[in-house]
């Protein structure tokens, strides 16, 4: 039988602009006397393979959905929002890329699941840039806005705290996490623009409504983070209450599945202005196969170790091949970020020799964060172009490169300039229409043309 021991918290004191310039840990120590949950799950059986939806932010089946906006317009601001994701990191050094790069108040896709027993709904924003899950939860010091109720653990059978010494609180960082005042665990997310959350690393039941036919999955034991103190800089909807990490670190969603979903997922990524809903598979569902399947190594780097790294080794524009001199891994593939981003060189490089292949002259008025863009004729042809990463050519259709502004086409490639950070990301658009499996036992990624609509 499980058993709980309620929630005992100091009394909540006006949080005045002396409280909120205050280092997170010690606010939340100051208001945190005691949190104990005691609780057991069984263990989870293993599963084939499962579906789930990733609703784009500026989709029609999405809550964010403004119908009011052109299509150039959503995706215009989706590239805003990419480029503001990333530019409150221009200051940080590169020591701190790996826990700083990506912020969480904007991301790109989002997907729905349940946590807790009873199982209770949750709308988050899905991220390979995340390494941690968090949601927002109840009794709350300070939390962002939200239009549905905060996760109340002391409400679920399921829910566990986790200790100071547990082997997940020590997969955080030093400067992560804490031991609060009965030896739980206490985590601390902060990213480039001073946002955090903070509260209790704890563990949960998630569970998973499978769009291929295939019955919700559980999986109990989820190590998340249960924000009690969230505080964001910049936060453009009430709608999202938390993250799904999928990133490359031990605490992410795909990394705790391992063994149970084979070390794989992969995602298929719709058009924005498409009716249907894109597509994450885990599992044996994740297998792409076929004759035009490539694949790259993915590698890891221990001084950025949340991220997917690529090696980019050139990228031709017709008969154009422009080399990187790189090997070993320069790009980072990322679904959370809009544009695709090249090093300055690189780039400058890259739009010369796209100029030349069109011979026309870019337009005069640029609009941000677009670096090149240029006046469309109905039958202009456009030269081939594809990115050359180690062992596999990836080639780009109109529809990965290009934005369509009435008479003007715009490239959804820039520099990283825009960011103040040299960095080069390969972004969603440039992923529309292709099957992309991450085998992370295998180190490899691996691309395959495909109609989304039947991912």
């Amino acid at each position: 039988m499980n058993t709980r021991r309620h929630v005992n918290v100091l009394p909540l004191y006006p949080l005045n602009l002396y409280f909120l310039n205050m280092h997170p840990f010690v606010l939340f120590s100051l208001a945190l006397c005691s949190l104990s949950f005691i609780s057991s799950g069984e263990a989870n059986e293993s599963v084939r393979g499962f579906t789930i939806d990733l609703i784009h932010w500026d989709s029609i089946l999405s809550p964010f959905y403004n119908p009011s906006l052109t299509p150039s317009e959503r995706i215009i601001n989706a590239a805003l929002r990419s480029i503001s994701r990333l530019n409150r990191v221009a200051l940080l050094d590169e020591n701190k890329l790996s826990e700083s790069l990506l912020i969480p108040d904007s991301g790109e896709y989002l997907m729905r699941f349940s946590i807790g027993t009873p199982p209770v709904e949750k709308l988050a924003i899905a991220d390979t840039g995340g390494h941690l899950s968090w949601i927002q939860c109840s009794p709350c010091r300070s939390c962002v806005p939200q239009d549905t109720p905060l996760f109340e653990p002391n409400k679920s059978s399921t829910f566990t705290n986790l200790s100071c010494d547990s082997q997940p609180c020590t997969f955080l960082g030093p400067n992560q996490q804490k031991c609060g005042t009965v030896n739980e665990c206490i985590y601390l997310q902060e990213y480039g623009d001073k946002s955090f959350t903070t509260g209790v690393l704890g563990t949960e039941t998630f569970t998973f409504d499978s769009s291929s036919g295939t019955q919700s999955v559980s999986f109990p034991n989820t190590i998340f983070g249960c924000g009690f103190y969230n505080h964001f800089s910049h936060r453009p909807s009430d709608k999202a209450a938390g993250l799904v990490g999928l990133g490359a670190g031990p605490l992410s969603l795909v990394s705790q599945l391992g063994d149970q979903i084979g070390h794989k997922f992969s995602y298929c990524l719709l058009p924005f202005s498409s009716n249907s809903t894109s597509k994450l598979k885990l599992g044996s569902e994740a297998n792409i196969t076929g004759n035009n399947v490539v694949s790259t190594p993915l590698i890891m780097k221990p001084s950025s170790p949340y991220f997917y790294f690529l090696n980019l080794e050139a990228i031709t524009i017709g008969q154009n091949t422009l080399q990187t001199g790189q090997t070993d891994g320069n790009i980072i593939i990322d679904s959370g970020s809009t544009l695709t981003l090249l090093e300055e060189t690189l780039y400058y490089n890259f739009e010369a020799s796209l100029e030349e292949a069109l011979g026309v002259e870019s337009v005069q008025d640029v609009p941000f964060p677009f670096s090149y863009c240029f006046p469309y004729r109905e039958n202009m042809t456009l030269p081939s172009i594809a990115f050359q990463f180690t062992g596999a050519t990836v080639t780009l259709d109109p529809v990965n490169l290009f934005v369509q502004d009435n008479d003007t086409l715009c490239l959804a490639v820039v520099p990283s300039s825009v960011i103040g950070f040299p960095i080069s990301i390969f972004g969603n658009i440039a992923q529309i229409e292709y099957q992309v499996e991450y085998d992370l036992e295998g180190k490899k990624v691996s691309f395959a043309p495909a109609d989304c609509t039947k991912f």
